[in-house]
């Protein structure tokens, strides 16, 4: 088993990876158990494509193949050069607005022709590795864009339900509703019922033979069940007509005027972009849900910005629909367990196997039920959840007007005045600050919520202005900028009010941090002695540190003759400050003023700040998800290598990293009781062994191999080492591969015993019977991590072809 992930793997050998990606390695044999779980996969899928790629044909007034064209080719020529392995492409409810309108006025060879070079813009754009781009769209925009889509959907499919013609436009659609429900026709619309009964109710089959049911697509079954009883009765109603795959119309010169097509293609770039782009992301997520998971690289974008355009080019000069990502496809197929890009590529395979084999029976499906199909698809689009959020981030307004005008005008226009929206909501949070004043016990207190830019600068002057000369003052900063007219106006009423005796201390959300203005007032006062926090420092959020190097304080001439009790562990003299010493402070060593200084800076300016989230954590109680295992030295610091914060992490550590194996005699069960605690009580996903460079323990293993059992080591430390026995000897096996790092080989025996010992703790880890136990049932993974410290760099281990490699983590991979 990997001590990474269980199937990890990576791509052919030009691409460097940072995680195993979703496919198995391809010089392993893949088992039986892999590719079942493909095949399964791609039917799963192919069963939901099927009347789904008719559906979007119909309802964009192409021939009904050019759906099925669409799909295959999604299948086959997205799923084999796109960046995201497990999302399936074809043609997407997103695009029929577009490709409807397109349809309209232009006929159905010059909508293929703009397919093609929509494909063309699509490969250019990826050419320019511009895809992360598109992820800078606000949500809002585009869950706006999805929604209109969604609801010019519904209205148009809802005239054939009802047994009508949809018009060109939601606003004609609407006025033609009332005539249209007049003149239903009684047969199509118990055939539409009975499609969105079995759509909604299928789902929520209960028990036992319901989840063996539910395996079946609720969209097969309705569309499926519709047929059988319409044939069944004898129903007059319009079918699905298939023409002969040799009258099939193929992609034509574009013919129409310049900007009209240009828009057009425009339109159709971004939505398919846009749209892929997104679903890719969100596969990504899903697919890392996923129970034994492990780590799922993400899509590369660019490449799939590129299988997504040759995939065009190709469904365009074909005769097919445009394609992009399709979400209700690509979650079936991870939910189905697809491991590799091989489903959606045999997806498209059965979709061509269909198109060819399966004419009769699709030419018995009421046109009626794959209308009901699709407007139960853009009922979808308009996501409760969606709107709940964007409703939470003030982004209300910007997703009412993309929707409002894609409903109205059409997609490119809607998505431009979503933008006008966004652009316009984003300068009036710039612009609007609020600045208050109020007195609370003695101290003046100005809070400054929003941007503090020059033009807040006035009624900046009035609120300090309201602060008595002499008096103890607090200005809270509440936001992200400042400009430089702001901070002055700041600075310069700081000095003169404290050259007048007062008292000024400037705080923020963000305490720490320097954003716009200079970090002495993001930083506030700091009391004497305090390193770290003066002079053009840019490691503002860290100097609290003893330690920090970046502008510590120089000693005094007279420190060289420091007495005894005035000099720092590490041999430096304590800097003096010319001020005595607060009453608390006076009399204790240095170290207790060190401690007594850090506990007052997180008072100050930390505990502010997570009082709230320790709050519900010591109502809850602790719920963290992974079990960190690394050694004591103190340059590891678990939080900041892994961004995690109070509650992530259960942290155990240890000279060493080691995990003693079950019945040890070590005379020390910490790490056991904590193993079985982690795992059995808190219920961890995961468990690390995390090494580091220049491990003093992994230097004593070389220079003194740790006694054996029969001849105990004289001291507690050295019967500790035993445990790293193991790992000095698997080092020295010359029989079995040993770890290394990706790129450059060990830089010395230690490193190459640090990273032979994460491996072999891991070997331990799985002998303990409650890890054992969490691994077998699926619900617990194990991961291993060697920390450089020199470097700043974490590597993850990972399994691949030539054996145990430790992966470089690259910052790009933690990009969103």
């Amino acid at each position: 088993m990997s001590a990474c992930v269980p199937a990890g793997a990576t791509e052919p050998a030009h691409t460097e990876r940072a995680h195993p990606p979703h496919s198995p390695p391809p010089g392993r044999r893949r088992g039986f158990r892999v590719a079942s779980a493909d095949l399964s996969a791609a039917v799963a899928v192919f069963l939901i494509a099927l009347p789904l790629s008719l559906g979007i044909a119909l309802t964009t007034g192409a021939p009904l193949q050019a759906g099925l064209v669409a799909a295959a080719v999604g299948g086959l020529v997205a799923g084999r050069l796109g960046g995201s392995p497990l999302q399936v492409s074809g043609p997407a409810a997103g695009l029929t607005v577009v490709t409807a309108d397109v349809i309209h006025q232009y006929g159905w060879r010059t909508t293929c022709a703009v397919t093609v070079l929509a494909g063309l813009a699509q490969l250019g754009l990826g050419c320019l590795r511009v895809a992360r781009g598109a992820l800078a769209v606000s949500p809002a925009i585009v869950h706006g864009m999805l929604a209109g889509i969604g609801v010019t959907i519904a209205v148009a499919q809802a005239h054939i339900v009802l047994g009508g013609e949809p018009q060109s436009s939601v606003p004609d659609n609407l006025r033609a509703l009332p005539a249209q429900l007049a003149g239903l026709d009684p047969a199509a619309l118990a055939m539409s019922v009975l499609t969105l009964a079995v759509l909604l109710l299928w789902p929520r089959l209960p028990g036992r033979a319901g989840h063996l049911l539910r395996r079946v697509p609720a969209a097969l079954v309705a569309v499926a069940g519709a047929t059988a009883i319409a044939a069944a009765a004898g129903l007059v109603l319009p079918l699905v007509d298939l023409p002969s795959w040799r009258s099939h119309a193929l992609a034509g010169l574009p013919e129409g005027p310049v900007l009209g097509l240009v828009a057009a293609v425009l339109a159709t770039t971004l939505v398919c972009s846009v749209q892929s782009l997104l679903g890719a992301v969100a596969v990504d997520k899903l697919a890392s849900a996923r129970p034994g998971a492990g780590h799922v690289v993400r899509s590369d974008l660019d490449r799939e910005l590129l299988g997504q355009g040759a995939a065009n080019v190709v469904s365009g000069t074909l005769g097919g629909l445009p394609v992009a990502g399709v979400a209700v496809r690509s979650t079936a197929n991870v939910h189905a367990g697809a491991v590799s890009r091989n489903s959606t590529m045999l997806h498209g395979v059965l979709v061509v196997a269909a198109a060819l084999l399966l004419v009769p029976l699709l030419e018995l499906i009421p046109l009626a039920s794959l209308a009901a199909l699709v407007m139960a698809v853009g009922i979808r689009m308009v996501s409760l959840h969606h709107i709940r959020t964007v409703t939470r981030h003030r982004e209300v307004l910007v997703y009412a007007v993309t929707a409002l005008g894609v409903i109205s005008l059409g997609v490119l226009e809607g998505v431009a005045l979503g933008i006008a929206a966004a652009v316009g909501v984003a300068l009036h949070r710039l612009t609007r600050t609020r600045i208050t004043h109020t007195e609370e016990d003695g101290v003046h207190h100005v809070h400054v919520r929003g941007q503090l830019t020059f033009l807040a600068v006035p009624r900046l002057s009035r609120a300090l202005h309201l602060v008595p000369q002499g008096a103890d003052a607090v200005v809270a900063l509440d936001g992200s900028f400042m400009d430089h007219a702001a901070y002055e106006t700041l600075q310069d009423w700081q000095s003169t009010h404290t050259a007048r005796g007062g008292t000024v201390e400037i705080t923020g959300r963000r305490t720490g941090v320097r954003i716009a203005e200079p970090g002495a007032l993001a930083s506030g006062p700091v009391p004497d002695g305090e390193p770290g926090t003066s002079g053009d420092c840019r490691c503002r959020a860290w100097t609290a540190w003893r330690n920090h190097q970046c502008d510590r304080p120089s000693p005094a001439p007279d420190d060289a003759g420091a007495r005894p009790d005035e000099t720092l562990e590490s041999g430096e003299a304590a800097p003096r400050t010319g001020r005595a010493l607060s009453a608390p402070a006076r009399g204790r060593t240095p170290g207790g003023r060190q401690l007594a200084r850090g506990l007052s800076t997180f008072q100050r300016r930390t505990a502010p700040l997570v009082r709230g989230e320790l709050a519900r954590l010591a109502r809850e109680g602790q719920r963290p998800s992974q079990l960190f295992l690394t050694c004591a030295d103190s340059r590891v610091v678990t939080s900041m290598i892994t961004s995690s914060g109070p509650g992530d992490l259960f942290v155990v550590r240890n000279v060493g990293n080691l995990v003693p194996p079950p019945g040890a005699e070590s005379g020390d069960d910490s790490v056991a009781a904590a193993l079985e605690y982690a795992v059995d009580v808190l219920a961890v996903r995961s468990i690390t062994v995390c090494g580091h460079s220049g491990c003093g323990a992994m230097q004593a293993l070389l220079d003194s191999r740790p006694a054996s059992p029969a001849s105990p080591a004289a001291t507690p430390l050295g019967r500790w080492l035993r445990h790293g026995g193991p790992s000095l000897e698997r080092l020295r096996d010359t029989g079995a591969p040993a770890p290394r790092l990706a790129g450059r080989p060990p830089a010395d025996d230690v490193e190459q015993l640090c990273l032979t010992n994460v491996v072999q703790q891991l070997e331990h880890l799985r002998a303990h019977e409650s890890v054992a136990h969490a691994l077998k049932e699926g619900s617990l993974e194990l991961h291993g991590v060697y920390f450089h410290v020199g470097e700043a760099q974490a590597y993850l281990l990972a399994e691949q072809e030539e054996g145990r490699v430790f992966d470089r983590v690259r910052d790009v991979d933690l990009v969103v």
